[in-house]
């Protein structure tokens, strides 16, 4: 065989080896299994994230609540005042209508009729009497009309505050699902031992709690009852809860009203010193606010905790710790 035939063979064959091993794909390594403490990590970050944004949601509707309040106040006024210039009104239209009494009265005729408060001022300024009218029925009308438009005023004001409330509102609730179906999809890695690991809670509570007195009392062993229950976002009972829902419903079954923001809770009552926190005393962690649980004593708290594990007794350090109140 000559030289060139043994090249041209060669030469054919390495391009069959390309041709090959173009057709096979490369062998590629196995995706590894999550671990299970970067999920746990990775699910308690959104976890934080959701109830930061729900805590933001829980704001917005106590703040939609008060204007809502507002609104209804300040219709009520504008009514009020709406009838008392209609008074003065009809006042003043009389006492036009008297001193123009058996003369051409075209220009009184356009007074008489006017609903809007300017365009009545403007045309009483047209009356050659206007002068002779009562300088403090004027007043009264002039003080009354500006009255009913300060009250307008403030009423859509309050409209256009509640339309960016409810915006803000759709955002975060937005944000809570988003946070809570990112959670979701990285527990759907685990395996179902892990994910029952992982989602494991003890139900059990201490025996050695120390005994409360009166509200308190009432307080703590409702909250305890609640221990093994859901949490879901927004919930206030009875089955379910999250974490200001729970010591809302807590506090309110001994008759003290809170509202449903662990924020918002934080100015209930006076602020505890730590080493002095008793049972039934409110206990607030990060920054800004975002969660509450309810001291128990021995250095514990029940709280609703979050999505995977309920609500539970943990350590009072398990969180990073803002600070804590007195409710009632």
């Amino acid at each position: 065989m000559t030289r060139d035939r043994k090249r041209l063979i060669a030469g054919a064959a390495g391009i069959a080896a390309i041709g090959v091993a173009g057709i096979i794909p490369a062998a590629t390594p196995a995706q590894a299994e999550p671990d299970i403490d970067d999920v746990r990590k990775k699910v308690d970050k959104l976890y934080t994230q959701a109830e930061a944004a729900n805590e933001d949601y829980s704001n917005a509707k106590l703040r939609l609540q008060d204007l809502k309040d507002q609104l209804e106040d300040l219709s009520s006024d504008e009514k009020r005042q709406s009838k008392e210039l209609d008074k003065i009104r009809a006042e003043l239209r009389d006492s036009v209508l008297r001193q123009f009494e058996g003369s051409d009265v075209s220009a009184v005729g356009q007074v008489i009729t006017s609903k809007d408060p300017q365009e009545f001022l403007a045309g009483l300024s047209t009356v050659s009497s206007y002068n002779a009218l009562q300088a403090d029925l004027l007043a009264r009308y002039n003080t009354e009309a500006e009255a009913l438009q300060v009250r307008r005023e403030a009423t859509e004001d309050a409209k256009s505050q509640m339309s960016k409330v409810k915006t803000t509102m759709q955002q975060k609730k937005s944000e809570i699902d988003k946070k809570f179906e990112a959670a979701q999809a990285e527990l759907d890695e685990l395996e179902a031992d892990e994910l029952e690991e992982f989602q494991s809670t003890d139900t059990s509570i201490p025996g050695n709690l120390p005994s409360p007195s009166g509200r308190a009392k009432i307080a703590v062993d409702y909250a305890l009852a609640q221990v093994g229950d859901s949490y879901v976002y927004g919930a206030t009972g009875t089955e379910s809860w999250d974490c200001s829902g729970l010591t809302m419903g807590a506090w309110g079954q001994a008759g003290v009203g809170l509202p449903h923001s662990s924020s918002a809770q934080y100015s209930s009552g006076p602020s505890v010193p730590r080493d002095q926190l008793a049972p039934g005393d409110l206990v607030f962690y990060y920054s800004p606010i975002s969660h509450v649980g309810m001291y128990i004593g021995n250095g514990m708290i029940v709280h609703a905790s979050n999505p995977s594990t309920g609500v539970k007794v943990s350590p009072m350090d398990e969180m990073p710790y803002t600070g804590a109140v007195r409710p009632g």
